[in-house]
């Protein structure tokens, strides 16, 4: 594994956690928290296979 996958690999849970706890928190609708959630993992799946 690159440098590069272990960063998406730490970032893209990071991501997902405070999404979800903004969402808890009440600052984040519930479509907010999935277009984040779907859009990172996205992100990282698109930059993982790339690598």
């Amino acid at each position: 594994m690159t440098d590069a996958q272990i960063g998406l690999s730490v970032a893209t849970p990071v991501i997902i956690g405070f999404s979800l706890t903004l969402y808890r928190m009440g600052v984040l609708q519930r479509t907010g928290t999935i277009s984040a959630v779907l859009a990172s993992l996205a992100i990282a799946a698109v930059l993982f296979i790339e690598q």
